[in-house]
């Protein structure tokens, strides 16, 4: 059986769990530079705001207290996304991340009671010791159980936790009304393409002959088809597989043409790219650097350059990526504009534990001491990003982001952590949190 865990309104949530004045309330988080509405509260989605629509036009009813909007704080989430992998993996025999609030676990060899049961204890655990609201979706295959979530969250009669059993009558009733663009991985493209083919709903995907989908759309697809029936055909691994591209990007909070600041940003982008490598255990051929002005002011001169620089082996080295970064800045900056946007991608990754270099290359320096790009990993892992990094940042760089609504970093910043006080709302939405 495996079950897949989802976190309820992330992000929201993650902001009442230090702020529970803000539960009942209408509650929204803006992305990168406040710009738009990237998760919402129910109440919020109950007033009928979409989601992705611009933060500057809701300012009216913010200023009015009719809604609350939070600027992105991903440090806390990122956190609190640890935490709850955490006290799943104390709980069960195996765990997946999917995405920031989603985690698969696997429950091999547990009666379909038990593991409702266990599903039904890990979702008041979670809410107990994270504050967190979670759904519980529990399935012989994955894409079932992103269904059993789906009805989870969906239907009140399940109170948070739905088990399905792929031949059931429940099972059968909820394909048939479920579109097949709702099925876990199928596009709206893809959905278009097989609504020409007379296949609608997520039943009508299950019935058709998985040779014949595989041969007219892909070996994707028929799998697809043969987990709504029950066929496990996607493993752990393949879930949690290894990224084939590393990229950072972030838009400025202010325009810059400085080099200075251009590289100050790169660096910081090229250090979070490297530390992702490393957790995932990977390596890298080349380093891709990318600015862009802004494209909506054509009053200002557009440039939009990128740079790509091999490395001499592959490595993990964040010193080795800073070089090329370095070089690949050399390459593209033009003083005369004003960039909005800089990123930088790792690409050609290879698996650090299975590569073996060449005998036409001796291996980098580097690599002689591997221990200490863990010892910083560690170091930032305890005591939060940036603790140790390279190179000295300007404290108000223009390239920072504009959070003017950001909740402190709770969990994170020794100097932000949560002050006890006696403001009778927080303590009422304390008592009234299940």
């Amino acid at each position: 059986m495996i079950g897949l865990i989802d976190a309820n309104n992330f992000y929201v949530s993650c902001e009442r769990v230090f702020q529970p004045e803000l539960e009942g309330l209408p509650v929204g988080v803006m992305s990168n530079n406040d710009g738009c509405i990237i998760a919402r509260s129910q109440e919020l989605k109950a007033m009928e705001i979409p989601m992705g629509v611009p933060a500057f036009k809701l300012e009216g009813l913010r200023r009015a207290g009719r809604i609350h909007l939070k600027s992105s704080n991903y440090e806390l989430y990122g956190d609190m996304s640890a935490r709850l992998c955490q006290l799943l993996r104390d709980a069960c025999p195996a765990v997946a991340p999917y995405s920031i609030d989603e985690m698969f676990v696997y429950l091999d060899g547990l009666e379909p009671a038990r593991c409702q049961a266990l599903g039904a204890w890990l979702r008041r655990r979670i809410r107990r010791h994270l504050g967190l609201p979670v759904c519980v979706g529990l399935a012989p295959t994955h894409t079932l159980a992103k269904l059993a979530n789906y009805s989870a969250k969906k239907h009140a009669r399940y109170q948070g936790v739905c088990l399905l059993d792929a031949a059931s009558r429940e099972t059968a009733a909820l394909l048939k009304e479920l579109p097949v663009g709702e099925v876990w991985g199928i596009g709206r493209r893809l959905a278009e393409r097989l609504a020409v083919q007379r296949i609608h709903t997520a039943w009508d995907l299950r019935e058709c002959d998985h040779h014949d989908l595989r041969r007219r759309f892909s070996v994707v697809l028929a799998r697809t088809a043969l987990e709504l029936r029950g066929t496990p055909c996607l493993s752990m691994n393949a879930v949690n597989e290894p990224r084939q591209r590393i990229m950072t990007s972030r838009s400025f909070g202010t325009p810059t043409g400085a080099r200075a600041d251009l590289y100050s940003a790169l660096s910081r982008h090229a250090q979070r790219s490297a530390e992702k490598l490393r957790e995932q255990r990977s390596l890298t051929r080349a380093v891709m650097i990318f600015l862009a002005t802004n494209r909506h002011r054509q009053d200002q001169p557009q440039y939009f350059p990128h740079a790509m620089i091999p490395l001499p082996a592959p490595s993990d080295d964040t010193r080795v990526v800073l070089a090329a970064v370095r070089e690949g800045l050399e390459q593209i900056y033009r003083p005369d504009h004003r960039f909005m946007k800089a990123g930088v991608m790792l690409l050609d990754l290879v698996d650090a534990e299975q590569y073996q270099l060449s005998l036409l290359h001796q291996p980098p320096r580097h690599r002689h001491h591997p221990a200490l790009m863990a010892t910083i990993d560690d170091i930032n892992r305890r005591m939060g990003q940036n603790k140790v990094r390279f190179g000295i940042e300007p404290e108000k760089a223009p390239w920072h982001l504009r959070c003017a609504h950001r909740s402190n970093r709770f969990t994170t910043r020794w100097g932000e952590l949560m002050r006890a006080g006696t403001h009778p709302g927080a303590i009422q939405a304390c008592k009234d949190r299940p």
